[in-house]
C-alpha cells in the first residue's frame, strides 16, 4: 500500500468523526505494512481533551502490539498536528508522521496557560532520579 492508501483510510475514519459531531480528523498508524491503530477525533464524546485522532491511534496501536514503543512506525493523520500529539509520538518513537492538509491556525494558542516551575523541585526531582537509577 502506498502514502495515499493510508490517507484514504484516515480520511475514512475523519468523516466517521463527522457522523459524530467531532471536528473530521482521523489517523492510521502503520507498522511492517499494515495498520496497527486507528482514531478519529473523540473529544467530546469521551469528555477528554487529549482525544484526537493522532493519540486515540496511538493507543489503539499500542494495545494492539502490546508495547508503549512503535519504533519504525508511520502516522498518517488528516491534518497537520498539534504540539501535543507531535509530542505522543516522540513519546511513542514514531519514525514518520505524514499529514494531509496543513493547520492555518497551528501556532495561534486560543488560552494561555501560565507555566510556573520550581515548587518542590528538589524533592520532585529526587523521586525521578531515585526511580531511573535503580533502573540502570
Amino acid at each position: 500500500m502506498t502514502d495515499e492508501d493510508y490517507m484514504r483510510r484516515a480520511l475514512e475514519l475523519a468523516r466517521r468523526a463527522e457522523e459524530e459531531g467531532e471536528v473530521p480528523i482521523g489517523a492510521v498508524v502503520v507498522c511492517d505494512g499494515r495498520i496497527v491503530g486507528e482514531g478519529w477525533n473523540r473529544p467530546i464524546a469521551a469528555a477528554d481533551p487529549t482525544a484526537h485522532a493522532e493519540v486515540e491511534a496511538l493507543r489503539a496501536a499500542a494495545r494492539g502490539v502490546k508495547n508503549y514503543r512503535l519504533t519504525g512506525a508511520t502516522l498518517y493523520v488528516t491534518l497537520e498536528p498539534c504540539e501535543m500529539c507531535v509530542g505522543a509520538m516522540f513519546h511513542a518513537r514514531i519514525a514518520r508522521a505524514i499529514y494531509g492538509a496543513t493547520d492555518p491556525k497551528k501556532l495561534v494558542l486560543k488560552n494561555q496557560v501560565v507555566l510556573q516551575g520550581g515548587v518542590l523541585a528538589a524533592e520532585c526531582g529526587a523521586i525521578l532520579s531515585n526511580f531511573f537509577a535503580t533502573r540502570r
